[in-house]
């Protein structure tokens, strides 16, 4: 959730049919350039020779075997595709890597181009070569998955803690609730700005001259992201003045969210499609589960001793998330390891051509930073589908951070609870959460069920559209304004606490996200990247204004009318989906982003 410059140098490349996604549905990555430049086709009356050698039986530099044609070579012309060298190996969202047919499921080739003087590819050997992150041990795979879920929900926990200080802060700093809020409001805005520039340095390369360059990974952007992430969090938790707690929000909030953005593509870099689906489940959890585990933490921490050891106790545990990082988490990023692999054969054969594909990569970070700003506007402007579902997924968002300061005055004014108390109400939305992740599944099955009609009905296999992610959006967008005017007309001091808990939105929330952004990555295949980064911007965008004035609209319209507004603005949006869904393939058609 990023955009790549074209390049002027081209690497030839023989055309494929074959399209192959290393993640799950929920993340997948287009294989092309997210550059925007359309691909020409050129006829070559020359072909292309081509050899697979193993790695392991690789020769002295001047012991060289003449190239022959493989058997799916001939003589006659091809039609030959230039690849640009700057292939879309980043992804905004952290989420690219090789696909299947490039080595990363365990290619044993290297790949020759007709052009001698360019370098021989480097890639994987099979399920034997103990450098590819697929061939690690389940346990260990494993083991990475749940330390980076571990702190992507750490991340999002300290976003939704803050809100529990108020009651010390605001009479302790002579503050306004208004003011106070900001701090939370400007963690979320670093959330969202965060991810433009970190998953591009996560994949970027800086040419420094013809034969350095510098590759990030993920490893290091882990470790400096957390490692400035606990260091603001020191000025957060020791602060005597609303100024610095501000500012240190912000910066946290930065620094953390490469966790929510760069951490998926870890989980893919180690699972193959069949088996990414519950790791990646887990993974993508854990951020909706962290604003509801906040307040819960925070409240019992400020209702027994100083707000200080609210954030005191999140150092902690960030602390402690960077160890295990720092000692467990190595690089897995494809490119960057295929380098390290490039860089061992030169060294033990002396033979300099060995390259990695990275490695004729030219692209600046600046580029790369430019590219991944620039993009997701044009999605948000020009693409009514793409706009449409990025406010509906915002506005969702926001009720949920606005929740935040309406749930002290419907259970602590009306039903009398306490702070820790209150933390607690945020458990019906935390159950609501894990209700909606273990139902996808049962979505799933029902795409498969989809796609069976349709082969059944067109009699080719294939039968998939991006449409088919939507049912569960629509379910979603049906019941959330149920769920809020149920929510809002039941907040009377009278009727029993439990009521109201049941009519939470957090299990109907996930039904639209899981929906929408599932939709946007198959609907814009060449930029899902940048389709994911708008969604991204917008949902940052409305969670970070709405608990601003959250409290004064309850304050002045009432509980009941205050979440009846929120209603009918979810019931605004609620046709969209079911639109998208009936005509969505004829909008496609018409756009000149989407797969049509």
């Amino acid at each position: 959730m990023a955009l790549v410059e074209p390049l002027n140098n081209t690497a030839y490349r023989e055309p494929t049919s074959k399209t192959s996604s290393l993640l799950d549905s929920h993340f997948p990555v287009s294989d092309q350039h997210h550059g925007g430049e359309e691909e020409k086709t050129l006829e070559s009356n020359s072909t292309p020779q081509r050899i697979s050698p193993r790695l392991e039986s690789i020769r002295a530099p001047g012991d060289v075997k003449k190239p022959t044609l493989s058997r799916n070579q001939s003589n006659t012309t091809n039609s030959l595709r230039p690849v640009r060298s700057q292939r879309s190996y980043a992804g905004q969202d952290g989420y690219t890597c090789f696909s299947d047919e490039d080595g990363a499921e365990g290619s044993d080739g290297i790949n020759e181009p007709s052009d001698p003087e360019k370098a021989f590819e480097v890639k994987w050997d099979g399920e034997k070569d103990p450098m590819n992150p697929r061939n690690k041990g389940k346990l260990q795979k494993w083991l990475i998955v749940l330390i980076i879920a571990a702190s992507s929900l750490c991340v999002t926990c300290v976003s939704s803690g803050y809100t529990s200080i108020y009651e010390q802060v605001i009479p302790l700093w002579s503050s306004s609730r208004e003011v106070a809020t900001l701090g939370l409001s400007l963690y979320v805005v670093g959330l969202g700005l965060g991810p433009m520039f970190l998953a591009p340095l996560s994949e970027a390369s800086q040419t420094f001259d013809d034969q350095n360059h510098r590759f990030y990974g993920r490893r290091p952007i882990y470790i400096a992201s957390l490692i400035f992430f606990v260091i603001w969090l020191i000025p957060c938790a020791v602060a005597n003045g609303m100024a610095t707690m501000l500012v240190s929000r912000f910066l946290d909030g930065v620094a953390g969210s490469a966790f929510l953005s760069v951490a998926g593509g870890t989980v893919g870099d180690m699972f193959s499609k069949s088996e990414l689906s519950m790791p990646m489940m887990v993974y993508t959890a854990s951020p909706f589960i962290g604003p509801e585990l906040g307040p819960i933490i925070g409240g019992f921490i400020n209702q027994y001793t100083n707000w200080r050891w609210t954030f005191y106790t999140l150092l902690i545990w960030a602390g402690v998330q960077l160890g295990l990082i720092v000692f467990f988490v190595p690089e897995t990023y494809h490119p960057v390891l295929l380098r390290a692999k490039a860089q061992k054969m030169r060294a033990d054969t002396g033979n300099d051509k060995w390259m990695a594909p990275i490695e004729h990569m030219d692209r600046t970070i600046a580029q790369t930073i430019l590219w991944s700003c620039i993009r997701p506007f044009q999605l948000l402007f020009l693409e009514p589908m793409c706009l449409c579902l990025c406010i509906l997924s915002a506005l969702l968002l926001g009720i949920l951070y606005l929740f935040f300061g309406a749930y002290p005055l419907v259970f602590g004014v009306n039903h009398g609870f306490t702070l820790s108390q209150t933390g607690l109400a945020f458990i019906g939305i935390l159950i609501g959460m894990i209700a909606g992740i273990s139902t996808d599944p049962l979505w799933r099955q029902y795409r498969e069920y989809l796609v069976r009609q349709r082969e059944q009905q067109g009699g080719e296999p294939g039968g998939s559209e991006p449409e088919y992610r939507l049912p569960p959006t629509i379910l979603g967008a049906i019941l959330i304004p149920v769920s809020l005017f149920g929510f809002g007309w039941t907040t009377y001091s009278f009727l029993p606490c439990m009521v109201v808990l049941e009519l939470t939105v957090s299990c109907r929330i996930i039904f639209v996200y899981s929906g929408v952004f599932t939709f946007l990555v198959d609907c814009y295949p060449l930029y899902a990247a940048s389709a994911l980064a708008a969604n991204s911007f917008a949902r940052s965008s409305f969670a970070a204004a709405f608990p601003l004035f959250g409290v004064q609209m309850y304050s002045n319209l009432g509980y009941q009318w205050a979440t009846s507004l929120l209603a009918f603005l979810a019931l605004a949006m609620t046709p969209f989906p079911y639109l998208f869904y009936r005509f969505g393939k004829r909008l496609r058609g018409k756009s000149k982003f989407a797969q049509a």
